[in-house]
């Protein structure tokens, strides 16, 4: 049974570990319904022009799907990006089972399998300011292990969907 469950341990894991975490903030002073138009702006990109014109395209289209007109003379906000990566360690330990191996006493057959894996996690920040005053009315952001082994149409896909996962709550509700 120990057998079972640490193989599941191992299969699950990195169906967690990929799972995207976000979280939004905002000026609850700001008109957001006087937000009818945008551009973008550069602001930390990842230096990789396909993964950067991805962003931008799916900033594009969530903007759009959320009813905003990309208007570059004259917006009514400015969108910034951010991407910052990160080299951490991921440790998972399991128990094979066995008298004595998982809980120390005794001579016991079970044995601990330790490994250690370096994973890259990313951070995606989305920025939107208001154009008249400059100042920032909204931010998004998302952190999520970087599959660097995907091919083009999944980063086009986690790219997508990270992006709207980040701005499901852009615009706001606004309070009455």
């Amino acid at each position: 049974m120990k057998r079972y469950l640490a193989a599941a341990v191992i299969v699950l894991a990195p169906a967690l570990v990929l799972a995207q975490k976000t979280s939004f903030d905002f000026d609850k002073t700001a008109n957001f319904a006087g937000l009818k138009t945008y551009t973008q702006r550069p602001g930390t990109p990842v230096k990789d022009p396909l993964v950067d014109n991805r962003i931008v395209a799916a900033i594009d289209a969530e903007m759009a799907a959320k009813g905003l007109t990309k208007n570059d003379q004259n917006p009514d906000a400015v969108v910034f990006y951010h991407v910052a990566m990160d080299e951490r360690k991921d440790i998972t330990a399991f128990n094979t089972g066995g008298y004595g191996g998982y809980y120390g006493w005794g001579g016991g057959w079970g044995t601990t399998d330790v490994r250690v894996n370096e994973v890259q996690i990313g951070t995606l920040i989305i920025d939107v300011n208001d154009a008249r005053t400059k100042a920032m009315v909204w931010r998004g952001m998302g952190v999520k292990e970087i599959d660097v082994q995907a091919k083009a149409e999944k980063r086009d896909k986690n790219i997508s969907n990270a992006v709207k996962k980040i701005m499901k709550n852009f615009p706001p509700p606004q309070k009455k």
